[in-house]
């Protein structure tokens, strides 16, 4: 069992107003030469919650941060027309992640959780997770 001590937020870095699937990051990801999915677990625009990679199997979402971390993505954080960062997330998005990271500080209750840009040069996940979860 991976010993779990960071819940890290991304987004997909996706327009604003698009659906995307598990399935589509999933063969992005490959195409990067990745084996699969980075993710655990993805949050599409109407808050439902799906499963990317097991919890079990490291992820590659976070460079320095995958053997001890789980990766939440949710879909979205680009404007529409994919030019800048924002903070895209649906009321349904905000409280399914809301929801996912208590269930996931319960589980792991000395997790910390953090955004994808506090260990990268980045605007993900385009809100202040510290603040904002």
């Amino acid at each position: 069992m991976r010993k779990i001590t960071k819940i890290i937020v991304h987004c997909s870095a996706t327009p604003e107003g698009r659906d995307y699937t598990v399935a589509d990051i999933d063969r992005w990801h490959r195409q990067k030469g990745w084996n699969g999915i980075g993710y655990h677990f993805v949050i599409y625009r109407d808050g439902s919650v799906h499963t990317g990679r097991d919890v079990e199997v490291m992820g590659a979402h976070c460079t320095g941060q995958n053997a001890n971390s789980i990766g939440v993505c949710y879909i979205g954080g680009m404007t529409a027309d994919n030019k800048k960062p924002k903070d895209t997330r649906t009321p349904e998005q905000k409280a399914a992640l809301r929801d996912l990271v208590e269930l996931l500080r319960t589980e792991y209750p000395t997790a910390t959780v953090h955004g994808h840009r506090e260990f990268a040069n980045k605007a993900c996940p385009c809100f202040d997770v510290k603040t904002d979860l």
